[in-house]
């Protein structure tokens, strides 16, 4: 909720607020209390905040759980607990996999999917040299490996840098250098702001395609404009989807914010919808974390999800589309365009590894 980051948590705030006050401040009929806590994107301080809602708030569940390393570093005393977690921007590898765990889920994304999908997009543009690049922590790790599966080309230079990191000159002079047909890159919030407007300045957007997931979205756009013209990224989500059920929530959600929504919005408003039914399925009575917990999990596939199809995997990851957009220049301003799908009704790689739940 600060920070560079902070656009990346405020929406996701702001998504779960508008699902709660479409139903009058209920889920499932009954009166809900929500407790705010920024985490700062620091992992010592998420852990204490997680201990704090599982040991004196005693809270029935627990949703955002921001970026992957915050979520990792409370995870154990999440799932010793058992208390229900429903994550709004992460899904590590280490959770989808062997980690996985009866309790917690991700209304978001499996970390991988969404550059599974553009890795598949760039190998079937027929690329053949590309160099990647993402910051040094789980969730970077995830893209890459997820970039990497489906991409069968030649990976000139794997480059991660430091969380947080604003100034890419050096590793743009490098990039540069390389001279690969393409880049893909993960540098989500304030960092793809930075990244973006750098690699626009430097000439290289119009020189060498750029590839990305949660780089160019709804809480960078904003900032970025039309340096990100010419960029193309894939989402589980985007503000652009021409159906009844995603204009109708972008239209509520921009006359409520006064802004567009990004995909953080979209998750977490499908995670109060899934709170919703969950809870309406147990008539209120969520005491029994067992029972609300495989309530969430089948609540997944209930929901009418402003993403299109949605469900949970055996892993509590999700079952879900993942889209291509290109930022266009149309009457002098830059437009999000979706472009297909790259990937449909997708599972991670993970989730035969999964044995708890």
């Amino acid at each position: 909720m600060s920070g560079g980051q902070a656009a990346v948590g405020q929406d996701q705030l702001d998504g779960f607020q508008l699902a709660l006050q479409e139903r009058d401040g209920k889920l499932g009929g009954v009166a809900a209390t929500v407790i705010r806590e920024d985490d700062q994107l620091k992992p010592d301080v998420g852990s204490q905040i997680v201990r704090k809602f599982v040991e004196r708030d005693r809270v029935d569940a627990i949703v955002g759980l921001g970026f992957s390393n915050v979520l990792m570093a409370g995870l154990k005393t999440i799932v010793d607990s058992g208390t229900v977690a429903i994550a709004t921007n992460a899904g590590p590898s280490l959770v989808a996999g062997a980690g996985c765990a009866p309790n917690v889920f991700s209304a978001a994304w499996q970390n991988d999917g969404a550059a599974e999908g553009m890795g598949k997009y760039v190998q079937d543009k027929g690329f053949k040299r590309v160099y990647l690049m993402a910051p040094n922590y789980q969730a970077g790790k995830d893209m890459i490996a997820g970039f990497k599966r489906f991409y069968k080309g030649e990976v000139v230079d794997e480059v991660y840098t430091q969380v947080g990191q604003t100034d890419y000159s050096a590793e743009i002079a490098q990039l540069q250098a390389a001279g690969p047909d393409a880049v893909f890159v993960f540098y989500p919030g304030g960092m793809g702001v930075n990244y973006i407007k750098q690699v626009s300045q430097a000439g290289l957007l119009a020189r060498t395609p750029v590839f990305s997931v949660f780089t160019v979205d709804g809480t960078t756009m904003p900032a970025l404009r039309e340096a990100a013209v010419g960029s193309v990224y894939s989402a589980m989500w985007d503000a652009g989807l021409q159906t009844p059920r995603n204009q109708a929530f972008v239209k509520a959600f921009e006359q409520r914010y006064q802004r567009v929504p990004s995909e953080y919005a979209a998750t977490a408003y499908d995670a109060a919808l899934i709170l919703d039914a969950a809870v309406g399925k147990l008539g209120g009575n969520v005491a029994d974390k067992k029972a609300f917990a495989q309530a969430v999990r089948e609540a997944g596939s209930t929901i009418e999800s402003v993403r299109g199809p949605f469900a949970f995997n055996n892993n509590h990851m999700p079952i879900q589309n993942y889209y291509t957009f290109e930022v266009k220049n149309e009457g002098g301003k830059p437009v999000v365009v979706e472009t297909g799908v790259a990937l449909s009704e997708h599972k991670d790689a993970y989730h035969g590894q999964c044995k708890a739940s």
